[in-house]
C-alpha cells in the first residue's frame, strides 16, 4: 500500500463516496473473500479515460479504498466500469448511491448526463446496461460543471453554451433554467444553507438565490484576474464565505467575499502558481490548490498562510482535489494517471518546520556579540 498509486488512465474527475452508501456492498465483498470489515476504510470515485480516440486507454469510472490507519490508497479498484464516452465532469450524491458524469457523444460531440448505481459499479452483472440517462439532461450540449447541494435535494448543471439549470432530485423538476446566464459555465457552488447557488464563468461570477430563481449578484473581477473555481465554506465565527480562485499575470489569487454585502473581504497573491484546481475541506480551516506544474498546496483559511507544499506531487497538471469528510486527508489527481493521499498535518508549516528562523537568526547574532564582549573584556582578544 501507498499514498499515491497509478490507476492507467488519466483522470479528471475524483470525489469521496459516503461511508454509509457504499459500506454495505464493500463488506458484502469482504465477507465473501474472508476478509474482515474495517472501520478505517472509506472510497473515492475517479472518472477519466482516453477519449475518443483509438489510443487503447478506455473510459472509466473506479471505486478505489482508502486505508485511514495506514494513510494509504489501495492499488486494486473495488469497483469498475467502463463507459461509453469520457466522463470529463462527475457528481456524487452526498447522502445516496450514485453518481453523475458528463460523457461526450462520439457521433455528434454532445454531452448526455447519466447515472450510476454503487450495485452495479460494484458488481456488475454480465449483459447489464449500468448506464441510466437522464431525460432532461439528454442533448443540451457540452456541460462543463455538475453540482449537488449538501442535502443531495438540488442538482445545478453548467453547459459550455452558457446555459444555468437547476433541478430538484431526482424528480428533475425544472427549478431555474438560465440559456444567458454566462459565455460559459465553468464552476458551480452551493451555499452551505442550500440558499444560494453560485455560478462561474465569462464575463462574471454571479449568485443566484436558489428560492427565488434569480440572481441577486455580480462578483466582478479586477485587473488581470481570471476567475477559475469557486466554493462556499464557514468560518471560524460560523459565518458562511465564499472563495474565488483566480489566474492573475502574477500567479494565483485567492479572493474571500462577504455572502451578505458580496462585497471582497480580502484577496491572498500566491506567487508564482498556476492554479489549475481548486477546493475547501469540509471543516472549512484548509484551501487546497492544485497547479500547473504538478504541485499541491495547501494553505490555512485563518491565516492565508502556506501550511503544506507538495512538489511535484504530479508530473503534469492537476486536474481535480477533493478533501476528504472529516477533513483527515487530500486526494490529487492528475493527467499522469496517478491519485496521490496527502494527510493534513497538524499545526506545521512547511517553510519554517515550525521553527521561526529570523528568531533563531536573532539570537544566533546576539550570542555572537555576547561572545565577542566576553573574549575582549578577558583580554582574550584585543579591542
Amino acid at each position: 500500500m501507498a499514498n499515491t498509486q497509478t490507476y492507467g488512465f488519466p483522470i479528471y474527475a475524483a470525489d469521496w463516496i459516503a461511508e454509509d452508501t457504499v459500506r454495505s456492498k464493500i463488506d458484502k465483498e469482504n465477507s465473501e473473500d474472508c476478509i474482515e470489515p474495517s472501520a478505517s476504510r472509506s472510497c473515492i470515485a475517479l472518472a477519466g479515460g482516453g477519449g475518443e480516440g483509438r489510443s487503447g486507454i478506455p473510459n472509466v469510472i473506479v471505486i478505489c479504498r482508502v486505508d485511514l490507519e495506514t494513510n494509504s490508497l489501495l492499488e486494486q479498484p473495488v469497483g469498475r466500469v467502463v463507459v461509453s464516452g469520457l466522463p470529463y465532469r462527475m457528481a456524487v450524491h452526498p447522502r445516496e448511491g450514485g453518481l453523475i458524469c458528463a460523457l461526450p457523444e462520439s457521433c455528434n460531440y454532445l454531452l448526455i448526463r447519466r447515472r450510476f448505481d454503487w450495485e452495479n459499479i460494484m458488481r456488475p452483472r454480465e449483459g447489464e446496461e449500468l448506464e441510466e440517462v437522464i431525460n432532461e439532461l439528454e442533448d443540451v450540449g457540452q456541460q462543463l460543471a455538475l453540482e449537488f447541494n449538501q442535502e443531495g435535494s438540488l442538482l445545478a448543471t453548467g453547459g459550455e453554451d452558457g446555459t444555468l439549470r437547476i433541478f430538484e432530485w431526482p424528480s428533475m423538476i425544472t427549478i431555474l433554467n438560465e440559456s444567458k446566464a454566462h459565455g460559459e459555465v465553468k464552476n458551480l457552488t452551493f451555499s452551505e444553507s442550500g440558499k444560494f447557488l453560485v455560478s462561474l464563468g465569462g464575463p462574471l461570477c454571479r449568485v443566484w438565490d436558489v428560492n427565488a430563481s434569480t440572481a441577486v449578484a455580480s462578483l466582478s473581477k479586477e485587473k488581470d484576474e481570471m476567475f477559475a473555481s469557486c466554493r462556499f465554506s464557514v468560518d471560524n465565527s460560523g459565518d458562511e464565505v465564499l472563495y474565488i480562485a483566480a489566474k492573475t499575470e502574477r500567479g494565483g489569487s485567492i479572493i474571500t467575499w462577504d455572502t451578505t454585502s458580496w462585497k471582497r473581504k480580502q484577496s491572498k497573491l500566491l506567487k508564482n502558481y498556476s492554479i489549475t484546481a481548486f477546493n475547501v475541506s469540509p471543516d472549512g480551516k484548509f484551501l487546497a490548490f492544485g497547479t500547473l506544474e504538478g504541485d499541491v498546496l495547501i494553505i490555512s483559511s485563518t491565516k492565508m498562510k502556506t501550511h503544506q507544499f507538495v512538489k511535484k506531487a504530479h508530473l503534469g497538471l492537476v486536474t481535480a482535489l477533493t478533501f476528504s469528510p472529516d477533513s483527515r486527508c487530500l486526494v490529487s489527481v492528475s493527467f499522469d494517471s496517478r491519485a496521490k493521499l496527502t494527510v493534513i498535518e497538524k499545526n506545521q508549516n512547511p517553510e519554517t518546520n515550525g521553527i521561526n528562523w529570523l528568531v533563531v537568526f536573532l539570537l544566533f547574532v546576539l550570542l555572537v556579540v555576547v561572545l565577542y564582549y566576553f573574549l575582549m573584556v578577558n583580554g582574550i582578544i584585543a579591542s
